[in-house]
């Protein structure tokens, strides 16, 4: 089934489910409060709406104008941002884990009039920095007691809890519902509909200008790519929705379609919410699938004997089962046969820690392990993965639910033109379309460029960045090397993040991260060499492993020295850098590496917002540890 033509603009998503869908009295949303999941309806969540809209009318607030969120995913997210964008107002989502100076930046660039935040520590970084921020009128806090925060400090905004701001709303319903219905029904698909900042691996951050003719188009072409999404799917939200990929692959796809969105409590307790909701579809990320993978492999053969061997068995039997029917063929009845009992062994143990009901998960935000792939699907369970950057809404490409090529980002989605461009001479190696996909088409690889509805107004207050990215021509310029595999594309890297040695030999780090990163005993790895005889890294071991290994104490992981420098970590980790460097060219493999004893955090400013490592950031708050390891090797070939 396909959305709606009519349907222009993210406010118009909603009210047509309503009309044409589910009853008003139907649930939309899930939210665990204390120990049940409280169901509220379409209807609730409207009315809601209407009431933050008419206060916001009262206020003064235009269309245009920029209303900020920092806040945790939940109902108050929903009530808020379909509140704005229903009078043609603004949504400028700020990421909760950036800094006071970060979020000060967003805040006076953006000239944000109101923001919604999520809790204590997030209101304090606000109040902090609020009179520094002119255009600021009012701070909306969602918990309670936050007038506690607010003693001997004199604010230029007035405070207001989403409550009593719903409550005073609700008072001016009728005399705005006209206006605000008028409002709703002018916005133009061109209209802007969010800023989304982004500051990447390098530089200040940048507003990415979201039109609302961006973020329905992508829906649209999404859901005809995977139509299997229909009314009756339950979405588990846990990646953020000041995220571009959450916000449209979860959020606006559940608007378009109908389906219900429950909320995770927290990263921590999303194994347990997985259990007791048991959705149908989640957006992950690639790390989350790499630990469950990791999980799964330690569960299954760590007691060694008959249970390792029925494990191991099992998945080569899905493995088996898995590559006859992608191939397009139909299973034996014996190795059918031995699936079935696999399943009922194995799979099944494992799908029902997902609660059981998986239809598929989507991956995005990095990319996803070719292994990693091949072992859900050799469970059973469906990993679509999808390409794109906050600039392009994001969906560029993404798997077609029929048809997997593991280690590719699927097809491109309609719509659109991918091309493939020589990094050096800027000449065109293919254009892609939808329409023109062959599964046998395989091409060289050179930078990625997209030009179509998917591809940002621009940088707020930015036209020189704007102009960097977008040639005359409207190729929006990804700076991600890429190449067309098997009809899909499938992504190399960074153009940024390319390392040329000494010899001139050019490697791209995220290929050769992803093969050592199969080790069990790696958490994170970041590859280095630019300009330099040969490879090495910083490697980051998994804290789990390592308390096993070595019986460490947490005192282990709070000392001040950020460097391990016990032999006998060093040699063990060694141990799989040199089984795994085997997979790679010589030029590739990792000659010596140092062991950090903590992760990189967006916190410390060695990670974006999205988890991409600052490359810069990380070279030079390391350098003189980064320097002496080529002095002193560690030798693991």
């Amino acid at each position: 089934m396909n959305l709606n033509s009519g349907l222009t603009t993210v406010p118009s998503l909603l009210r047509h489910v309503v009309s044409n869908v589910h009853q008003g009295t139907d649930t939309f949303l899930l939210q665990k409060v204390k120990d049940k999941w409280e169901e509220i309806s379409y209807q609730q969540v409207l009315h809601k709406a209407d009431a933050i809209s008419s206060y916001f009318l009262e206020l003064g607030i235009n269309k245009g104008d920029r209303l900020g969120l920092i806040i945790e995913n939940s109902p108050e997210y929903v009530y808020y941002d379909q509140g704005l964008q229903q009078i043609g107002a603004v949504n400028v989502s700020i990421y909760p884990t950036l800094s006071e100076s970060e979020i000060e930046y967003i805040l006076k660039d953006s000239g944000v009039r109101s923001i919604l935040v999520g809790n204590p520590f997030l209101f304090r970084k606000i109040i902090k920095v609020a009179n520094n921020c002119v255009d600021l009128l009012r701070i909306i806090p969602v918990f309670n007691e936050y007038e506690k925060f607010l003693e001997n400090i004199n604010l230029n905004a007035g405070v207001i809890h989403l409550n009593a701001l719903i409550a005073e709303g609700e008072s001016q319903i009728s005399q705005y519902q006209q206006e605000i219905n008028h409002k709703r029904t002018s916005i133009q698909p061109s209209d802007l509909s969010s800023l989304i900042y982004t500051s990447g691996t390098t530089g200040i951050p940048k507003g990415v200008m979201l039109t609302h003719s961006n973020f329905v188009e992508n829906v649209r072409v999404c859901l005809q790519q995977i139509p299997v999404i229909d009314e009756h799917e339950t979405f588990l939200s846990f990646l953020p929705l000041s995220h571009v990929f959450e916000r449209t692959a979860t959020y606006h796809v559940c608007c378009a379609r109908g389906c219900k969105i429950a909320f995770a409590q927290s990263l921590e307790l999303l194994a347990k919410n997985m259990a007791e909701v048991k959705p149908t579809v989640m957006s992950c990320v690639p790390r989350l699938l790499e630990r469950i993978h990791d999980k799964a492999m330690k569960s299954g053969t760590a007691d060694g004997g008959v249970k390792a061997k029925l494990f191991l068995w099992a998945i080569e039997t899905g493995k088996k089962h898995r590559e006859i029917k992608e191939a397009g063929k139909t299973p034996g009845a014996f190795l059918s046969l031995q699936h079935k009992l696999a399943d009922k062994l194995v799979f099944s143990k494992i799908k029902e820690k997902t609660g059981g009901r998986l239809k598929f998960m989507l991956s995005g935000g990095a990319a996803l392990p070719k292994n990693v792939g091949e072992f859900f699907g050799n469970l059973g369970i469906k990993i679509l993965e999808g390409f794109g950057l906050t600039e392009t809404s994001p969906v560029m490409s993404v798997t077609e639910y029929h048809r997997q090529v593991y280690g590719t980002v699927g097809r491109i989605i309609p719509g659109i033109e991918v091309g493939i461009q020589d990094v050096e001479t800027k000449e065109f190696i293919t254009k892609q379309t939808h329409n023109t996909f062959n599964e046998d088409f395989e091409c060289e690889e050179g930078e990625v460029v997209v030009r179509g509805h998917c591809v940002m107004k621009g940088y707020w207050n930015k036209p020189e960045e704007t102009a960097q990215v977008i040639d005359p021509a409207g190729w929006f310029h990804t700076g991600d090397v890429g190449r067309f595999y098997k009809g899909n594309l499938k992504i190399t890297d960074r153009i940024k993040n390319m390392l040329v040695n000494a010899y001139g030999k050019n490697i791209y780090p995220t290929p050769v991260e992803n093969t050592y990163l199969k080790s069990p005993k790696i958490e994170q790895i970041f590859l280095l060499g630019d300009k330099r005889e040969y490879v090495t890294a910083i490697i980051i071991p998994s804290k789990e492993s390592m308390q096993e290994t070595f019986d460490l104490k947490e005192e282990f992981f709070r000392l001040p020295e950020p460097f391990v420098a016990e032999k006998n970590i060093i040699d063990w980790i060694g141990q799989d850098i040199k089984r795994l460097s085997t997979e790679l060219a010589k030029f590739e493999r990792i000659k010596s590496f140092i062991v950090k004893r903590t992760p990189f955090t967006i916190e410390e400013g060695e990670l974006t917002p999205s988890m991409k490592a600052k490359r810069k950031v990380i070279e030079q708050k390391f350098a003189r540890a980064i320097d002496d390891m080529y002095l002193q090797e560690v030798e693991t070939e």
